[in-house]
């Protein structure tokens, strides 16, 4: 059966995000480089995990992760990847506004889910099959998952870098238990894979 996986970049005192998030700094006043040097070090570590991360039938995320506008639907707005994301499969994002699908070149279809991350998920499974379904952020739909007791497993890279200030995705998500099935590091991030204990 597929597995719930997310994978999140924090800092070393826990944050995701920083401050001011913007359309020109989405994670954040000069956070998103910082946090995420590591993606572009050469390194076996870093291949492996980033293989790891794109490797999903389907993928949830939520929709301040897709778009930095709140409220009704901006119809332009096709997310931060361009013309052909990463996701390369369905992708099924959380919101309180309907909008129709959105197709995109490389096979990334967007969906958008009113009723909830039950539903999300439901709809990712059926699209996945037995292959593994990636919550691709942010910050509030992991918290939301893991409080659920929905999310398999949690894949945290750790930058070594302090940020002070912005959005935690550990923070208030209750008594959650995690047990450490795997590490690895470079100069750049310490990857550690925790199974979540049902």
């Amino acid at each position: 059966m597929s597995k719930l996986v997310n994978d999140v970049s924090i800092s070393l005192d826990g944050y995701s995000t920083g401050l001011n998030q913007s359309l020109e700094n989405p994670f954040g006043e000069g956070v998103g480089e910082r946090l995420h040097e590591w993606y572009t070090q050469e390194a076996e570590a870093n291949a492996k995990v980033i293989e790891r991360m794109i490797d999903a039938g389907a993928f949830i995320m939520g929709r301040n992760m897709f778009s930095p506008g709140r409220g009704a639907w901006d119809l332009d707005w096709k997310g931060w990847w361009g013309d052909n994301p990463p996701y390369h499969g369905p992708v099924f994002i959380l919101t309180h506004h309907e909008r129709e699908p959105v197709e995109m070149e490389g096979g990334t279809t967007y969906h958008f889910v009113t009723d909830g991350i039950e539903a999300a998920l439901e709809r990712a499974r059926e699209a996945a099959g037995d292959r593994n379904i990636s919550i691709a952020g942010g910050a509030q739909t992991l918290r939301q998952y893991l409080a659920a007791g929905l999310l398999d497993e949690l894949r945290i890279h750790i930058a070594p870098v302090i940020l002070g200030a912005g959005e935690r995705p550990l923070d208030d998500i209750g008594d959650v238990k995690l047990e450490q099935v795997e590490s690895s590091a470079t100069n750049l991030v310490t990857h550690i894979t925790y199974k979540v204990v049902k």
